[in-house]
């Protein structure tokens, strides 16, 4: 093919060269005869066959033409060549061979249809007009392709002449008779209308689609044609302005339509199927009515959410792409909790019977056996009908015989058709919801529809086969009189009511398809009006206002504006005021339109419901605004929603697991959805307050869980306080033995000058007294809520405290058994007897001590903390030590020396003396260091407030018993025996 397009081009630019050579000689006209003949002949010869070549080799054949068309218009060789291909009407290469290839294809699908001819009556189309002075045919067309028909031949509405040769029709939706009205209706309100578009009369050419990819073609190639002929982009009528499209194409397969228009520059404002191959391509001429299919699944989303629907099914209609709602919706839903029980139903064009057959069993399999009580269907209105009308073969109703009830979900171009034939149907969507189009009702419309009848309608012929296909009647003049698929009962009278059908049949109120129509209508007619009033439009005429009746149609479509000599640029005019149009229409709501972006607005949502007497309501249930807050974006009102009778008028129920209830959480289940999952409970200390939580959550640090694992409990902060009754007992025992310890200080101090407290070193008494009374005062610094200070001083201030106690008693025995050893004669002892001795043994013991805290305190000293982990539902507030070696350092010290007085003591138990105290501070070190050898492994084994009040019963407990073996005997003596607290008594004992 390579070497084919070089030839040609070779072959073009050697002709070219030689037609330049007779520019001098001939005339313009001349000339462009000779270049038709010799080089675009050469461009257009077989170019079908370039369908699908790169760019690269395109862009050959595009320089001929390029130089031909600057070689025609005398131009030079750099000047811009758009335009002037604009002028000269001729399209690009690219175009050219597209082009090509439509009305090739065309002409094979014409033929296959057994070559059937079409009559177009040439009389006046148009009976809905304003009068023009100067004109009595419209001044611009306005073309419509809408889908009103499902037949296998064609039909065409042009105005309101149909033809009267077309042979069968299988199916007529009424309910979309009310799309033409609605057009019209809009064009009659606007030629009615002195201030919008004066002396500019509209009219209209509107095509039927059949749902049919052929004939949707074929009416777009009319729209191109002049009004008494099918020749595509053969326009010679001055009266046949064709300047918009309004189209309504709802099949997916419809989808390159916009291409053939978009070639024109057309405007097309679309109100159907917004397939992603249109919405992923840049149509310049393309405008979106509807919300895309995105946005429409987008709101099918928000309805699965609100309705708590997580296990649903989902069928694809015949050739739809599948892939993309896989690729594009599927990871949406899931992302917001939703999964699929099946996806699709592989059904194709093309399937014989038995294929078909198969397809039903693969539906009917999925239908019974699938858990998932809500379904969607996912196809363009084609898909629907084909669909519902496999509902009513034999077989089906067998195997249905018990159909399962489901909900059924459907986007805004699924409608639900009702057709006066075919009623068996609704029992398998009754309480669907779809997502529609928002509508409104627009003023005179219902009255201007009711009026319509087949003899008050002069020539709208597609009245009275609605009107016969509707009430089973037949006129004299119709086709259907001789159909093999139409069975009348009589004949139409004409005096039949529309009133009096049934709603679904023919809807009076403005459907949402109805109501974008009439409001695209209104938008194109303001796009002119504000192109009249437009000062651009003004100055394009070199200062003579323009006409808009002599806007040529193919001035627009080429995109320039010839006047005179002049070529003025205008290709995207009518666009350019399109983009900025915004008017209140006569429903009172705010119309805009935006090229080529996202309508998001508000959908509503419809339920309907079938009726016993076989027919279809819809009712409006609520709306989705795509644009409101999170929490408002869904109003429904549930009261009036029609389920079906399987569900008995509760909310259907769709999911795989019921829900977890809080205190437990999801755990999946291998090879299966993320929806279908096992209810666990919550691991210990974790708690899950809502239903279905994939993970449970620990509480804070000052909360615990409850006994259900679904809420958390604050937690209680426990120390030991005088508010309890341990604390009170503790506190009230301390300040006991602190008075008795007092009592006993004075009782010495009356004393002073008696023997029994000269011969026990008075000053070592009074020591071991004060630290005893510092020892009991000191457990009120373990009682109450910590603080800073009280944790730095508490332990160093017992440390240091009980050291000197113990020293005390280690230089009371040491003392008594020098005081012995210095009796025996020649005894070196006699030099280390005296007060000194005990002075030194207990300042250096302490400071001893004194300096092991002070280290501490250095190091790492204590402060306030709260304990989180020992009790569940407590919070333990306690001092940490800071530095546990040091804190056993201290506790190792003290023990050091009670281990020391209590060695020294033993010896010294049986040494005689009326006063030796040996004994009985033998029998205190022994109890002191029962005590403290008993603290550690109890303190360590205990949490909370009780480590603490075991360390002050220790204190307690090692206290009183130095306080009771060493000090209540010599207070027996002193209270109820004065009379051993003589000094005869000491002589007597000693001889």
């Amino acid at each position: 093919m390579e070497a084919q397009v070089a030839a040609t081009a070779k072959s073009a630019f050697y002709h070219q060269r030689l037609a330049w050579q007779l520019v001098p000689f001939i005339d313009r006209n001349d000339l462009a005869m000779v270049i038709h003949a010799t080089v675009t002949s050469r461009l257009d010869y077989c170019n079908a066959l370039y369908m699908g070549l790169p760019l690269s080799q395109i862009r050959k054949l595009q320089l001929v033409q390029n130089a031909t068309a600057r070689l025609l218009m005398d131009l030079p060789k750099r000047d811009h060549i758009r335009s002037v291909l604009a002028v000269l009407h001729w399209l690009p290469i690219k175009y050219r061979i597209r082009f090509k290839m439509l009305v090739l294809t065309f002409k094979a699908l014409y033929a296959t249809l057994g070559g059937q001819q079409f009559m177009f009556d040439a009389g006046n189309p148009m009976n809905i007009l304003k009068p023009v002075a100067n004109s009595d045919l419209p001044s611009f067309i306005l073309g419509g392709v809408t889908p009103a028909t499902d037949g296998l031949t064609a039909r065409l509405v042009d105005g309101w002449s149909l033809p009267t040769t077309t042979t069968t029709i299988l199916l007529s939706m009424t309910q979309n008779y009310q799309h033409v009205l609605a057009m019209v209706f809009a064009i009659k309100e606007i030629n009615e209308n002195p201030r919008l578009l004066p002396n500019v009369t509209l009219g209209f050419r509107i095509y039927d689609s059949y749902l049919n990819p052929r004939w949707t073609y074929q009416a777009t190639l009319h729209l191109l044609s002049p009004w008494n002929k099918f020749a595509p982009n053969y326009r010679c009528d001055t009266q046949d302005n064709l300047f918009a499209v309004i189209e309504g194409f709802f099949s997916a397969a419809s989808s390159l339509i916009p291409s053939v228009l978009g070639m024109y520059k057309i405007p097309q404002l679309s109100y159907g199927y917004s397939s992603l191959t249109i919405e992923g391509s840049k149509f310049v001429s393309l405008y979106q009515m509807v919300p895309n299919e995105v946005l429409q699944y987008k709101g099918i989303l928000h309805l699965l959410l609100h309705f708590n629907w997580t296990w649903v099914g989902f069928f694809d209609g015949m050739n739809m792409n599948s892939e993309w709602f896989m690729k594009n919706m599927v990871p949406e839903f899931s992302r917001n909790g939703i999964c699929f029980d099946f996806i699709g139903t592989d059904y194709k064009y093309g399937m014989d019977f038995r294929e078909r057959i198969k397809w039903l069993g693969k539906v009917y399999d999925k239908l019974m056996k699938t858990q998932a009580n809500v379904l969607i269907f996912y196809g363009d209105h084609n898909s629907m009908l084909i669909f519902r009308l496999y509902l009513t073969v034999i077989i089906y109703k067998v195997q249905f015989r018990k159909p399962k009830g489901k909900v059924w979900l459907l986007t805004a171009h699924q409608e639900i058709k009702l057709f006066p034939s075919i009623r068996n149907w609704r029992q398998y969507f009754h309480g669907a919801l779809k997502v529609s189009i928002h509508s409104n009702e627009v003023p005179g419309f219902q009255e201007f529809l009711l009026r319509r009848s087949p003899y008050n309608s002069k020539g709208d012929d597609f009245l009275q086969d609605i009107w016969a296909l509707t009430f089973s009647c037949v006129f004299p003049s119709s086709f259907l009189r001789n159909s093999q698929y139409f069975i009348s009962t009589s004949n139409c009278t004409g005096d039949e009511q529309l009133e009096n059908l049934p709603k679904p049949y023919l809807e009076t109120s403005m459907t949402g398809h109805s109501y974008i129509i009439y409001n695209a209508v209104y938008v194109v007619a303001h796009a002119l009006h504000a192109m009249y009033l437009s000062k651009a439009s003004r100055t394009m005429t070199e200062g003579k206002r323009m006409r808009l009746q002599n806007f040529q149609p193919w001035q627009m479509q080429s995109g320039m504006f010839v006047m005179g000599t002049h070529v003025f640029p205008c290709s995207r005019m009518l666009h350019h005021f399109l983009s900025d149009v915004s008017f209140n229409n006569t429903a009172g709501e705010k119309v805009s339109l935006v090229q080529n972006e996202e309508l998001e607005g508000i959908i509503d949502v419809v339920n309907w419901v079938s009726l016993p007497n076989q027919s279809f309501i819809k009712q409006k249930v609520g709306s989705i605004n795509l644009q409101a807050p999170a929490d408002r974006t869904v109003s429904i009102n549930e009261d009036i929603i029609l389920w079906g009778h399987w569900f008995k008028q509760r909310r259907p129920h769709s999911v795989c697991t019921e829900s977890c209830y809080p205190g437990y959480r999801k755990k999946k289940k291998e090879g299966e959805p993320f929806c279908c999952y096992d209810c666990a409970p919550c691991p210990e200390g974790k708690i899950s307050v809502q239903k279905d939580m994939v993970d449970c959550l620990e509480c804070t640090s000052d909360h615990y869980p409850n006994k259900e694992q679904n809420f958390c409990i604050p937690r209680v902060v426990s120390f030991l306080s005088y508010e309890e009754p341990l604390g009170i007992s503790l506190a009230l025992i301390s300040l006991l033995f602190s008075l008795i310890t007092a009592l006993i200080l004075g009782l010495f101090s009356k004393h002073h000058n008696t023997p029994i407290v000269k011969a026990n070193n008075r000053i070592l008494m009074y020591t071991l007294l004060l630290s005893l009374f510092l020892s009991f005062l000191s457990a009120f610094l373990f009682i109450g809520q910590p603080e800073k200070v009280i944790c730095l001083i508490r332990q160093t201030a017992f440390g240091i405290i009980f050291s000197m106690a113990v020293s005390s008693v280690l230089a009371k025995t040491v003392t008594i058994v020098l005081a012995f050893l210095a009796t025996k004669p020649g005894s070196h002892w006699r030099n280390w007897v005296g007060k000194r001795l005990a002075k030194y043994i207990v300042l250096s013991c302490t400071l001893t001590q004194a300096v092991i805290c002070g280290l501490w305190l250095a190091v790492s000293p204590p402060f306030p903390d709260a304990d989180m982990h020992s009790f569940t539902e407590e919070i333990i507030l306690n001092c940490n030590e800071g530095s546990a070696i040091m804190f056993y350092c201290v506790l190792g010290y003290m023990g050091f020396l009670a281990t020391a007085s209590f060695s020294v003591a033993i010896p010294a138990r049986k040494l005689p003396d009326s006063f030796n105290e040996a004994k009985f501070i033998t029998f205190s070190m022994l109890v002191f260091c029962s005590v403290w050898l008993s603290f550690v492994p109890t303190y360590l084994s205990t949490k909370g407030k009780y480590m603490v009040a075991v360390e002050v019963f220790s204190i307690l407990a090692s206290s009183a018993s130095l306080l009771g073996f060493i000090f209540f005997p010599k207070c027996y003596i002193m209270v109820l025996k004065p009379e051993l607290n003589h000094r005869s008594q000491l002589i007597w004992r000693e001889h």
